[in-house]
């Protein structure tokens, strides 16, 4: 058996490959060790994606969950990240958990962990579990049955969507959106958020909202090259005002205007404080990973709003959400909390907010976006992932540690920052950072500047050093 890790959210593995039902309950093993290790009577709640096995691989840890005792709420059908741990918040259960690998391409699938609080299972907790993972399984689920576990009342059903839908309902003037006349165009990507949308919005353009593991071939994230067939539905209809999108399990958002323009998380982040404070009047910390554009902290400043940055991985970010006055709570891969709902990333919420922000506002898209930039000034932010060997890359990070890049081509380094790899400052409004991923021999390179074309050729002088090694 394989040695099994949990990464920046989750354990995420290929198909038959790895990720198998022999491994499923090792983990589900050890999952169920640290629950009665540490809790007289825990209760979980299951839920899966549209991945291949879903379904197959939640009876699986349900099953193995029951056998150990302990009580959990399954999931009568496909159900986001938001819905379990939502589920997991309202049925006071003691964990979530979600057979998802989120925005990864189908072959892989995962299991992620959810707190009883409603958001990512804090790192050390995480760490406790993977180190009780054993080297072979000990449960023969073959010979384990559903059906005497449910009459045992060991294992229930529960029906996580439309709790999702009756939460949404209740937190979104969903009148006043349709009233409005904002026309929606929502894809799911193949994901786990379609069906609440038909039930929401029946009337919007729904695309990619059936049940198809393969994601049409494309891996579920939704970052623009993966959008074109919405980004051209919305050009070629001219009625749309608003394109969403979500990812796999629906915790990510992508974002479109009405002229099929793509709206980045940074400034969803931006448009999002806006509302909340000048709109709805709310006012709390506001904590954001280290990657998100830095113009967060002049509209920070603009609304007087404490700020907190923290290292990549929501997990981070839901540690201090959990345990603060949080406003609001992002990333720049397109994850986004808010105050109100649960501290997980929730792509449908953060989606019908702006859609509402439109409908209240009668204002585009186009015109929220500009009201954000009008207090921070216009940016451009660019990121690309180089590709090289462990040892170039190594060699990078040691000349990172060394202070030996001190300037990129014509852009002079000023200061450097190193919450979570490396940012170099050439002015407050230009800087470059590079961060290596934790699996891959790869770097990540991210440049903020005044205008794309200096944020391009900033990751190209980076490119060109970086090379040299």
């Amino acid at each position: 058996m394989n040695s099994i890790k949990f990464g920046t959210d989750g354990w995420r593995a290929i198909i038959a490959q790895d990720y198998t039902v022999d491994n499923v309950i090792r983990v589900s093993e050890a999952t169920a060790a640290w629950l009665l290790k540490n809790y007289k009577k825990p209760v979980t709640v299951i839920g899966y994606d549209c991945r291949f096995g879903g379904k197959m691989f939640a009876e699986t840890v349900a099953k193995v969950f029951a056998n150990k005792g302990i009580k959990t709420l399954l999931s009568t059908g496909i159900a986001s990240t938001p819905m379990v741990s939502l589920g997991t918040v309202r049925h006071k259960a003691t964990v979530g958990v979600v057979i998802t690998a989120s925005h990864n391409p189908p072959d892989y699938n995962g299991f992620k962990l959810k707190g009883s609080y409603g958001g990512p299972l804090l790192e050390n907790k995480v760490k406790e579990i993977e180190n009780l993972i054993a080297d072979s399984p000990k449960a023969d689920v073959a010979k384990l049955s559903l059906e005497e576990f449910i009459k045992k009342g060991l294992i229930e059903y529960t029906d996580l969507e439309t709790l999702y839908c009756k939460h949404v309902e209740k937190n979104f003037d969903i009148k006043l959106i349709k009233k409005s006349g904002v026309h929606i165009a929502y894809d799911s990507m193949y994901g786990a958020g379609q069906n609440v949308m038909k039930r929401l919005f029946p009337d919007a353009t729904l695309l990619h909202c059936v049940h198809n593991p393969g994601f049409g071939g494309t891996a579920p994230e939704p970052i623009d090259r993966n959008l074109g067939e919405l980004r051209a539905y919305i050009k070629k209809n001219k009625t749309i005002d608003v394109g969403l999108a979500t990812d796999g399990d629906a915790d990510r958002i992508g974002l479109y205007n009405s002229k099929a323009e793509f709206v980045d998380s940074h400034l969803i982040i931006l448009i999002l404080i806006n509302y909340l404070t000048q709109y709805k009047k709310m006012k709390g910390l506001v904590c954001v990973a280290f990657s998100v554009t830095e113009k967060v902290k002049k509209i920070c400043a603009y609304y007087k709003l404490p700020l907190k940055v923290v290292k990549v991985g929501f997990k981070y970010v839901c540690d201090i959400m959990i345990n603060n006055d949080t406003l609001l709570g992002g990333e720049e891969s397109g994850g986004i909390a808010i105050k109100g709902h649960i501290p997980e990333r929730d792509g449908i919420w953060i989606g019908l907010t702006i859609i509402e922000y439109m409908a209240r506002t009668g204002k585009t898209l186009d015109e929220l976006v500009q009201a954000a930039l009008k207090i921070t000034g216009k940016f451009a932010y660019r990121r690309i992932d180089l590709h090289l060997t462990e040892k170039i890359k190594q060699e990078v990070l040691k000349n990172c540690n060394q202070n030996k890049y001190g300037a990129f081509g014509k852009y002079k380094v000023k200061r450097v920052e190193t919450i979570d790899g490396f940012k170099f400052f050439f002015s407050d409004d230009s800087w470059l950072m590079i961060r290596a991923s934790g699996t891959e021999p790869v770097l990540r390179t991210y440049a903020e500047a005044p205008t794309t074309s200096i944020a391009d050729d900033i990751l190209a002088q980076a490119g060109k050093i970086i090379s040299k090694n």
